[in-house]
């Protein structure tokens, strides 16, 4: 059948002049007066003529229509959004309304989306209406349509992100609450929710993401085991969703003996209801818009319209909302809308000639959504899962059970038995679910670190395109192009099973025997290890669980005695996962928030002792030593964060006297210098705060260190480390040796004399 893709051009113009205009706000008057004037100036060639010519012009006159409606609507919104992002680092009051559901963030913070209706110093509200992302404390929830006031500090975002501004709470509380289907859709989720969480783990939490899409009850480890696995559109409200829904409404209606019509309009309404109940948020929207234009195509009997109908509610939302242009979850939406409905049927009868059809197009939808999505995902994740379709494929079965049977616990709930019977029943599939993403987020290569960006989606487009030119049914009669997709395939799985061999079996033997510290490549982030007498010691853990874990594969390292966490920043803590259940104690700097005391409770958890550094504590680690100097004892000396990192001394045992600095500032440093009374020498000393130029020089001039180690990613963008702070150290004498340029670093003690390994020569 052939597909009418006419509208598709349309669709791209408009998506692009939308990314121009958000990126680079000074360009949309521009594109207005190109898109309004070339319409008029199109409009008025069409009039004269009446040929061929005139029709080619008229989808000319669309696009530039499409255009100068695009950039009218993104200048009409700059000037509310510019008022927003003008309080930049202050402390603001607002006032909004809520427009999203609550998520958990790895800070610990409940992040929502809200519509600004006031904002200024506090007590001092001015009128401004844009969108904005509020973080607010867990024990504060408050559900979609209510009017909110917030205290907290407000940040920028950058150019094309779709809030004008994030707002970090200290305070928060409701002033108008939700009303009228809101309040009763807000009721009804939180009496299911209530009912699920009574049942057992895992599938627990996981049922009301499934159900009505609230991810607040599912655990951090289930949450990251989802997006490991390629699960976590199941627990978002994505198209996915509402496609069952409205599958579920057919058939429901189809099995009453109804029309064509009949069965679409009920759909119609069944949706409009879901989307009420897990709350209208323009994500959900979108979801709803994508699943509509299959229903669309039924009613007016054309599936072949499917791209075109596509083509049309991507303009419509973006004419809308143009920064959604941006956000990677429009992009996937319209991806995996289209990916369905231009190459799943290629791909089902390809897969028909050797398998039955059934299966062939149950195995063609996810397949055709993972090949195209795989190249958006990798513009923009560090992370890509190997396992995705695999783990895609077993949870095929139970999503729809979970998603529908859930949804009927959820809306008898006035009916206590019924509700049970129900959940009850939900739930076998959402453990089901929970345990597919545990078990394939656990097995070797899930997942593969990528760097972010435009050669990562062309590489991942490339297999994409090998794989869907291998299977789909289109290419039988152009053998030249298959064996290039064939060539490309086995030298992908060559270099996989390569590096399976390498990452595993082979991946101690790369390393020395006798290294006592080594610094991982974990990218901008700290993440250390110190080895004695078998013992080992890991000091902070990077940004990304990943890194570090191949660093440890790599090392040999299964357990860890001694987990120090300086403090609590992102960089410094954000590969936990990588570690946790692996871990006997546990020294820490002071917890900012919630969300730091809930990774000591994980870590407790998994087995280890919890303990708050302050200068003064001591202890073994193997046959060498170790000592805190900082935090001092007094808590109110330093607030929690950089300033209040913990510094560790190590020596003995093999260990060269190494000190590891955190990321203290420079007067945090001299405070240090004062309370300590450090003298050198310091063989070791790792730099802090990535070699900032917040640095106090006449502290390395006291260490007189002969190694310094610098943790930093490759072209990060604070520009670590900076020039001032190598030219210092290299003139004391220090050998620099930095992660971003040499990768991993490795270095012993023999003799009295230090030996370095680097994981790759310097530029």
């Amino acid at each position: 059948m052939r597909r009418d893709l006419r509208l598709l051009p349309i669709a791209g113009a408009v998506w692009v002049v939308a990314l121009v205009c958000v990126f680079v706000p000074a360009a949309a008057i521009w594109c207005a007066l190109v898109g309004v004037g070339g319409a008029v100036v199109v409009c008025g060639v069409m009039l004269r003529r009446a040929d061929r010519a005139a029709s080619r012009a008229a989808l000319v006159l669309v696009v530039l229509a499409g255009m100068g409606a695009v950039s009218i609507a993104a200048l009409s919104a700059l000037p509310a959004r510019e008022s927003a992002a003008s309080w930049d680092g202050r402390v603001v009051e607002a006032t909004a309304e809520v427009t999203s559901s609550a998520s958990v963030g790895r800070d610990g913070r409940l992040w929502m989306e809200v519509q600004l209706t006031g904002i200024g110093s506090p007590g001092r509200i001015e009128g401004v209406s844009a969108p904005v992302r509020i973080g607010i404390d867990p024990a504060d929830g408050f559900d979609l349509g209510a009017t909110v006031r917030v205290k907290g500090e407000a940040v920028a975002t950058d150019a094309g992100e779709r809030s004008a501004l994030v707002v970090f709470a200290s305070t928060a509380a409701v002033e108008v609450p939700a009303s009228g289907v809101f309040a009763v859709a807000a009721e009804v989720r939180s009496a299911f929710i209530e009912r699920s969480l009574r049942m057992p783990e895992p599938g627990a939490g996981l049922l009301p993401g499934l159900a009505v899409g609230d991810t607040r009850a599912v655990s951090t480890d289930l949450n990251d085991d989802m997006r490991t696995s390629g699960l976590s559109h199941l627990t978002a409200v994505s198209g996915a969703n509402c496609a069952i829904v409205v599958g579920a409404a057919f058939w429901f209606s189809a099995l009453c003996g109804a029309g064509r019509r009949t069965r679409v309009l009920v759909a119609a309404v069944v949706l409009s209801g879901f989307v009420i109940l897990v709350t209208p948020e323009p994500s959900v929207i979108r979801a709803a818009v994508m699943a509509g234009v299959a229903m669309l195509s039924v009613l007016f009997g054309r599936p072949s319209a499917g791209a075109g109908l596509l083509a049309l509610s991507a303009v419509a939302i973006l004419v809308v909302d143009p920064w959604l242009a941006s956000t990677p979850g429009f992009a996937l939406s319209v991806a995996a809308s289209g990916a369905l409905i231009l190459l799943s049927p290629s791909l089902t009868r390809g897969l028909a000639r050797w398998m039955p059809q059934p299966l062939a197009l149950a195995i063609a939808v996810p397949t055709a959504a993972q090949l195209v999505c795989g190249p958006i995902i990798a513009l923009f994740a560090e992370q890509q899962s190997l396992i995705g379709l695999v783990a895609n494929l077993l949870a095929a079965p139970a999503a729809p059970l979970a998603t529908i049977i859930g949804l009927l616990a959820c809306l008898t709930v006035p009916v206590p038995a019924l509700a049970d019977v129900l959940a009850a029943s939900a739930w076998l599939p959402a453990a089901w679910i929970a345990q597919t993403a545990t078990i394939t987020a656990d097995l070797p290569l899930a997942q593969v670190g990528v760097v972010p960006g435009i050669i990562s989606a062309v590489v991942v487009a490339a297999l994409s395109s090998a794989v869907g030119i291998m299977f789909a049914g289109g290419f039988r009669r152009l053998p030249f192009v298959r064996v290039v997709a064939g060539g490309v395939l086995a030298c992908t799985l060559a270099l996989g099973a390569a590096s399976v061999v390498l990452d595993g079996p082979l991946a101690r033997m790369t390393a020395p025997d006798d290294w006592a510290i080594a610094a991982c490549d974990v990218g901008q982030g700290d993440a250390l290890l110190v080895r004695s007498s078998g013992r080992v010691l890991v000091i902070d853990t990077g940004p990304e669980p990943e890194p570090l874990a191949s660093c440890l594969r790599g090392l040999g390292i299964d357990r860890v005695d001694l987990l120090v966490l300086t403090h609590f920043d992102l960089d410094h803590v954000g590969g936990i996962e990588a570690v946790q259940g692996r871990v006997s104690a546990v020294l820490h700097g002071p917890p900012d928030t919630r969300g730091d005391e809930r990774i000591l409770e994980r870590l407790a958890d998994g087995g280890a002792t919890v303990t708050s550094a302050a200068a003064g504590a001591r202890g073994s680690l193997g046959d060498a030593s170790w000592s805190v100097l900082w935090p001092p004892r007094r808590a109110m000396a330093v607030s929690a964060g950089n300033d209040a990192s913990v510094v560790i001394e190590i020596d003995g045992g093999g260990v060269p006297r190494s000190l590891f600095l955190g990321d203290l500032s420079a007067e945090a440093q001299r405070m240090l210098l004062r309370a300590a009374h450090l003298r050198g020498p310091y063989p070791v000393v790792k730099v802090a705060h990535h070699g900032s130029a917040d640095q106090d020089f006449s502290l390395y001039q006291g260490l007189h260190p002969t190694v310094a180690l610098f943790s930093v990613g490759v072209d990060n963008d604070y520009d670590h480390p900076r020039a001032e702070t190598l030219d210092a150290l290299e003139m004391d004498g220090a050998r620099v040796l930095r992660t971003d340029e040499q990768g991993r670093l490795l270095i012993g003690e023999f003799e009295g004399q230090l030996q370095v390994w680097t994981q790759k020569q310097p530029p």
